[in-house]
């Protein structure tokens, strides 16, 4: 994707901070007093700058391009320039700027086109057969690639019982673009034969609701999905599928009537678990597994209500639910910065057997 005018404008900003901040390298002795006097201007005018971006996620992909990239820079020009006058400071900058550039590979090249399987097994004296369930939550994506394909395949080749798509599919806000990756999308479903023998069911997420909350289930049509464009509960031999739309995935107040059986609740935001709901198994996308995680801190961002702990992974809740909250397939798009840190992509496979 081609940068905006605001980015170039950034980034020419950075570049002139980028020589001024290496000017100084070159005039000064290593010291903290040099560089802490350009520290401040440095931040600044980063600051300012992002403001440039467009909402809170632009201005995050500007700072991100601000560290990985410029960051970058300044370290390796610090690294040349002591190399041979200060060489324990240079040897940290080379090291830093090494650090930097491998994170930055991994985040942005590496870890978002790398899906993992996860794999999580259950037990439930509701069932007499076991019941194994595929989940593609946050496919959001506004190309069509060999990844995109990939991960579609192997949710066909797990051969589940039932597949639940939790939202946020096509993240593309050019309407004719996203006529074109809609067709792209359908057909290749087709062409698979994605269904499953007890069905597939699709709620709609942030990106159908800002994008087309009308449209989105024409990018199933003519395929055995089963959309919830209003909360709804299937009922099916041994176990029942409620989908909850949008909103009320995001009530923590949410009530919706009780089945006999397995009873599975799907959802795009996860907030809804805060409620008491009476299902066995809630199944939810959106978090992206907070989508960059530290170490000793994990997800930085989740834009939910549940506790961080909860953004990924499976959760015990009283009652003897369980709520299970998938990384997602893909990732933020729009202005938002590409990348995933220590939070690979995922397709969910959970195999509930009978206790």
């Amino acid at each position: 994707m081609f940068p905006d005018k605001s980015t170039i404008l950034y980034n020419l900003i950075l570049i002139a901070l980028d020589l001024a901040a290496l000017s100084v390298v070159r005039r000064h002795k290593p010291g903290w007093v040099a560089l802490a006097n350009l520290l401040p201007l440095v931040l600044a005018a980063t600051v300012a700058a992002g403001t440039l971006g467009k909402g809170a996620f632009g201005v995050l992909a500007l700072l991100s391009a601000g560290l990985f990239l410029h960051g970058f820079l300044v370290l390796t020009g610090i690294a040349l320039i002591w190399r041979r006058e200060f060489r324990g400071v240079a040897i940290a900058s080379a090291v830093s700027a090494f650090l930097l550039g491998a994170i930055a590979i991994d985040a942005f090249f590496i870890e978002p086109y790398w899906l993992e399987v996860s794999r999580i097994q259950l037990k439930s004296p509701k069932l007499e057969q076991p019941l194994k369930i595929a989940v593609i939550a946050d496919f959001q994506t506004d190309v069509w690639g060999e990844y995109q394909r990939d991960a579609l395949r192997k949710a066909v080749a797990e051969k589940a019982d039932l597949i639940l798509l939790a939202g946020d599919y096509l993240h593309q806000g050019n309407s004719e673009l996203r006529e074109v990756l809609r067709q792209q999308f359908n057909a290749f479903l087709k062409e698979i034969n994605f269904s499953a023998p007890l069905g597939v069911y699709a709620v709609g997420g942030d990106v159908e609701k800002h994008i087309e909350p009308q449209n989105w289930p024409q990018n199933f049509a003519g395929l055995p999905v089963t959309v919830f464009p209003e909360n709804k509960t299937v009922k099916l031999p041994e176990l029942c599928v409620t989908g909850i739309t949008l909103g009320d995935s995001r009530n923590p107040q949410l009530r919706v009537p009780e089945c006999a059986g397995f009873h599975i609740a799907l959802g795009h935001a996860p907030d809804f678990a805060l409620s008491d709901i009476r299902a066995d198994l809630l199944v939810a996308g959106h978090t992206h597994g907070g989508q960059v995680r530290l170490p000793f801190i994990g997800p930085v961002i989740t834009l939910s209500k549940v506790p961080r702990q909860w953004a990924a992974g499976v959760t015990k809740l009283p009652g003897n639910r369980t709520l299970v909250v998938s990384r997602g397939i893909g990732m933020e798009r729009g202005n938002a910065p590409r990348l995933r840190f220590l939070c690979r992509p995922e397709l969910v496979v959970i195999e509930v057997l009978p206790a």
